[in-house]
């Protein structure tokens, strides 16, 4: 798994277990729905920290517990 998809499956699971839509997570977080669609399309592999830190404000959590996560912490070395 890439950073990328991590990314995409963390946001999903948020989401869901807060019964919001990926659409409501833009509105919450000030992140625009494309850009949040590109995310989860897997269009965009390389989320910057700043668009993670402003979903992170929407959703009302840390960096810290957005990245405490068991998908983050068996992610493989990207060699580019």
């Amino acid at each position: 798994m890439t950073v990328g998809e991590a990314v995409k499956q963390r946001l999903l699971r948020l989401c869901e277990g807060r019964g919001i839509t990926i659409n409501k997570l833009a509105t919450m977080s000030g992140v625009t729905q494309s850009t949040l669609n590109n995310i989860v399309s897997g269009r965009n592999n390389s989320t910057t920290i700043s668009t993670i830190k402003k979903l992170c404000d929407g959703l009302d959590i840390t960096i810290i517990d957005f990245f405490d996560d068991d998908l983050f912490r068996t992610l493989e070395q990207e060699l580019q």
